[in-house]
């Protein structure tokens, strides 16, 4: 099985650019606490990087 990593969105999207909005919603996320285990990938961890300031890494 592949490796999965697993975020949480901690801070709104209202007010950020539009890319850093559509980021978000790309990796799945909805709204603030919401959780999502995806694929732990470079692709992954380069949107990861562009929104590291709306998102956390959750450590299980």
């Amino acid at each position: 099985m592949a490796k999965t990593i697993t975020i949480k969105q901690v801070r709104s999207t209202i007010g950020c650019k539009e890319d850093q909005v559509r980021t978000v919603a790309a990796l799945g996320l909805r709204k603030i606490n919401h959780t999502r285990e995806i694929a732990d990938n470079e692709g992954v961890r380069g949107m990861i990087f562009k929104v590291k300031h709306l998102v956390e890494i959750v450590e299980e």
